[in-house]
């Protein structure tokens, strides 16, 4: 028996020196340690061992079962090292090395433009307002002087959910629901999306709209002008000549469009407008009878003016932009020049 432990010693070194893993190392520790391994089969057996030599048998079993479960975690330890190791420098980092630098966003020009027309309009005395996208026909259309099967909705080629649920074509419904909900003085801007389906060099299905409405005693013809001509010159410029054109709006009465002396050529005329020399900005008027009446105010004793234009025009003509869909194409050397 003495025999077999020391033979059963050397072969379990000889397989140890042979094992490079880690499965190998603990399939060597069950084979030789387990409750069915080799050195429990010598133990058990021990009864055949002469009675004067059973102690110091059991004492070397012991002995080597010790050795064995020390050795073989000493050499998982060592192996565990050499992975973490490995490791390290596999994925090593040079920390002398300069960082990379935070790449910084920028805003959208259409929104950069946004802001600026907000902040303009902030300091005439008008509040950002906002309302939804998906709109009842009623505010859209009905309550804007539009009814149903009024040819002015040829204007607008709309979106229809339902019968009577639409994408906004414009941002004055959200004009109606102020109004609804409150009495004169009423100063506002409604900036946001709006869908027509409309698609080409200077048009997309979904823009970026902003208009203003203000309604209160003894306004006139003249306040819109004089608004709007201190909005535009702060824009475009102090040196901005604009003029007023006798217009058509089903919800205003009368109603005028406004151009701008072109950016592009100063007024000589070019290929951006139409050798006229002049650029169509906005349309505006004085707020229709009708539309009052529809939100319960008196036209005999309010008056007010409205307005709107398209934010990606204006961004067209500050940036000098020649293609509208080039806002939304998310090229990142497009956008990263504002």
């Amino acid at each position: 028996m003495m025999g077999e432990l020391r033979v059963l010693r050397e072969q379990a070194e000889a397989e140890l020196q042979q094992a490079g893993t880690e499965e190998a190392f603990q399939a060597i520790r069950t084979r030789y340690l387990g409750r069915k391994g080799l050195l429990t089969g010598l133990l058990r057996n021990i009864a055949n061992v002469a009675p004067a030599e059973r102690p110091q048998f059991g004492k070397e079993c012991n002995e080597v079962k010790e050795e064995l479960s020390a050795r073989i975690d000493e050499l998982l330890a060592g192996l565990a090292s050499s992975k973490k190791d490995e490791v390290l420098l596999r994925e090593l980092i040079d920390v002398t090395l300069p960082g990379r630098g935070v790449r910084h966003g920028r805003l959208h020009p259409v929104t950069q433009v946004r802001e600026e027309i907000c902040r303009i309009f902030a300091g005439l005395g008008f509040s950002v307002v906002e309302g939804p996208e998906v709109e009842l026909d009623y505010y859209n259309f009905e309550a804007l002087n539009i009814p149903k099967n009024h040819p002015a909705r040829d204007m607008q080629d709309t979106f229809y959910v339902e019968e009577n649920i639409v994408l906004r074509t414009h941002t004055s419904p959200v004009q109606i629901r102020i109004m609804e909900k409150t009495r004169p003085p009423v100063r506002i801007l409604s900036p946001g999306r709006v869908y027509r389906r409309d698609s080409d060099i200077s048009h997309t299905p979904m823009f970026h709209q902003i208009e203003g409405l203000l309604v209160d005693r003894g306004i006139t013809f003249g306040d819109l002008k004089g608004v709007l001509t201190v909005f535009l010159k702060q824009i475009f410029g102090e040196e901005t000549a604009l003029r007023f054109r006798p217009s058509f709006f089903p919800f205003t009465e009368p109603s005028a469009e406004v151009d701008i002396r072109c950016v592009i050529c100063r007024g000589q005329g070019c290929r951006v407008c139409g050798q006229s020399g002049w650029l169509e900005i906005l349309g505006s008027g004085m707020v229709d009878p009708e539309v009052f009446r529809n939100v319960g105010y008196d036209p005999d004793e309010f008056t007010g003016f409205a307005f709107g234009l398209g934010l990606e025009r204006i961004a067209m003509l500050k940036f000098g932009i020649s293609d509208i869909r080039l806002f939304f194409d998310n090229d990142m050397r497009f956008l990263e020049q504002f």
